[in-house]
């Protein structure tokens, strides 16, 4: 398999931690395509022109980052990281659905800030950051009581959205440093799998 990848996206990372997570690291071929500004390098085996894209032994590509994590719990080792059914499945994907939009608003804002000043739009960064203190506040209350939870993909996506506001935006002032936040982000981030993909500073 061929995992179409960037460094630094968090979409990218969520799949390298399902992958280490389910021993399958060894098994994927990174191939670097960085889709901007140039989306033709991934366009081939993504349309929309988006990493992650992973190829298959028979050419098939999927993407993106849900369906590549769900396929790849299927073929690893060990426990699964997304239950197949019922209201655990559910609660997993609702998760993952919130933290990928956490990150979706927060590249949006990177994006935005890329631009010429002038041509900035200070409501569209402003709606993309109330959404993020939104998404976070409600992925705090989803933690649960008990912090060392299965790492399961729900926690996954969860690490890799405060990771990468952590990595992009740290001047937004989130809070970020709530207590409940803060305990469990000190206990997950030093995991092999996440520290195996941070993105580089």
């Amino acid at each position: 398999m061929q995992l179409y990848y960037s460094a630094t996206s968090p979409y990218v990372r969520k799949v390298r931690i399902v992958a280490i997570e389910k021993g399958l690291d060894g098994a994927i071929e990174l191939v670097e395509a960085m889709p901007w500004p140039d989306p033709s390098l991934i366009s081939t085996q993504n349309p929309l022109g988006k990493v992650p894209a992973l190829v298959l032994d028979d050419g098939s590509a999927l993407y993106d980052s849900p369906v590549i994590c769900e396929y790849l719990d299927t073929l690893g080792e060990g426990s699964r990281l997304l239950p197949q059914a019922g209201p655990a499945r559910w609660r997993s994907l609702r998760i993952q659905a919130l933290a990928d939009g956490i990150m979706d608003a927060a590249v949006s804002i990177v994006l935005e800030r890329r631009r010429p000043a002038e041509l900035q739009s200070l409501e569209a960064i402003q709606r993309a950051t109330q959404a993020i203190r939104r998404g976070v506040v409600a992925l705090a209350q989803d933690l649960g009581p008990d912090l060392t939870a299965p790492f399961d993909l729900a926690q996954i996506a969860t690490a890799v959205a405060i990771g990468y506001l952590h990595f992009r935006l740290p001047d937004l002032e989130l809070g970020l440093g709530s207590r409940r936040i803060s305990e469990w982000w000190s206990l997950i981030r030093e995991r092999p799998s996440l520290a195996a993909t941070a993105p580089p500073i």
